[in-house]
């Protein structure tokens, strides 16, 4: 299932019932319908759970507000990616746990408000995630043509590399924007982009805490727990 149409499909004007496109009147032809092709269509799908729990890993916690994606940001810059004479759709893909309506809410409100729009499935069981419904809509925007770049939000290698690979042998350019430390098989990929969502301009208030084996200082570090040790008591 795909979402609603974007407010980049609202903005798109209708074409002719007959055959999707204008109609030419020349002497002596008669009624001739001419196709154009749609503009270049660059789409943003964000797999929400993926990089929430991508962030939470990094973290070692629950994100703050000064550790969140800016949404804005992100649009910002989705929209230099297509530039100005392309098409350029946010949407944002997420899971709904019973019982967080209230909580999810002003979160889809806000997305809605930049310019993104959000497909929400209900969290029903472990496996009602939303990799196949990106995989649709990113489907759905192939088949109709126009669509030149496509850019996922997800370190999900599993559900995504063979399909965004196969996107890559059909012309359509492919990037991959998450965290280094979580999207293994784009950062080694020689076919698909990558780009750390912390290189996005804006994208994060603070600078995220980033220390790793691969990233020690001269001086050394410390590496937090990534639970607490009273977590042994509860196994």
């Amino acid at each position: 299932m795909s979402p609603s149409p974007s407010p980049a499909d609202l903005a798109t004007p209708p074409t002719d019932i007959a055959g999707g496109g204008d109609v030419r009147v020349d002497e002596g032809v008669g009624v001739v319908p001419t196709t154009e092709a749609p503009p270049a269509r660059t789409l943003l799908v964000w797999d929400a759970p993926n990089i929430d729990m991508s962030l939470g890993s990094l973290l070692g916690t629950r994100p703050t507000s000064a550790f969140r994606p800016r949404f804005d940001a992100v649009g910002r810059w989705l929209l230099g990616e297509a530039g100005p004479e392309g098409v350029a759709e946010a949407t944002v893909f997420t899971n709904v746990v019973p019982g967080s309506t209230e909580i999810v809410r002003p979160w889809v409100e806000a997305l809605r408000n930049v310019g993104f729009a959000v497909f929400a499935k209900p969290k029903s069981a472990d496996d009602s995630d939303v990799d196949d419904d990106m995989l649709a809509h990113i489907e759905l925007r192939r088949s109709e043509g126009g669509l030149a770049h496509v850019v996922v939000a997800s370190g999900d290698g599993r559900a995504f590399r063979e399909p965004l690979e196969d996107l890559v042998a059909q012309g359509v350019t492919v990037t991959v924007i998450g965290f280094r430390e979580y999207a293994a098989f784009a950062v080694s990929s020689e076919i698909v982009d990558f780009l750390d969502l912390e290189d996005i301009d804006g994208v994060f208030r603070e600078p995220l805490p980033r220390v790793s084996l691969d990233t020690l200082p001269d001086a050394g570090a410390w590496l937090p727990p990534l639970r607490s040790l009273r977590s042994l008591l509860e196994r």
